[in-house]
């Protein structure tokens, strides 16, 4: 264990070192590490689900025929977008609500101005990504069906004489 915590440290190191020699070429620019660790702990994940959370928004009635790029750019100047995510259904066809993820936190707070901004002539609903916690998905049960009638749950016993529900 205090072998992978030396080697997270060093790994750190020089990163920042990488990031000093690009900054020097480029000034302003940043670079971007991504992980490669196949089997992360539970705890990093669902802090960094939940970091990535915190630079996210939902934009909810989106147009179907709208592309990721269409919405990337209505944000782009609130901050640098990092990923546009518009969910579709099982057969692929837009669900009508989207996420966008910004690089920084504080483009969170200038994109929320945008609530009630006009896309493809419809006014989107933007709002701080929820962070999902785990177990809080519960069975919803049946849902109410008007057309399906009353239905007393007994159980069937062949030859057992019909019992009125209510008497």
């Amino acid at each position: 264990m205090k072998e992978v915590h030396r080697r997270k440290e060093k790994t750190a190191e020089v990163q920042k070192g990488l990031q000093k020699i690009v900054s020097k070429l480029v000034p302003g620019s940043i670079l971007l590490f991504f992980s490669n660790n196949k089997y992360p702990t539970a705890s990093a994940t669902q802090a960094e689900k939940e970091e990535v959370d915190l630079r996210s928004i939902y934009v909810g009635n989106v147009d179907y025929a709208c592309l990721p790029g269409e919405v990337k750019q209505h944000f782009q100047a609130c901050g640098t977008v990092n990923r546009v995510t518009i969910l579709t259904d099982k057969l692929g066809q837009p669900k009508g609500f989207a996420y966008v993820e910004f690089f920084e936190m504080e483009a969170v707070q200038n994109a929320l101005l945008l609530n009630e901004s006009e896309l493809h002539g419809r006014k989107l609903k933007v709002s701080a990504k929820r962070t999902n916690v785990p177990g809080m998905k519960q069975f919803r049960g049946r849902r109410f069906n008007p057309y399906a009638g009353f239905r007393p749950r007994r159980a069937f016993v062949p030859g057992a004489p019909a019992i009125p529900p209510f008497g």
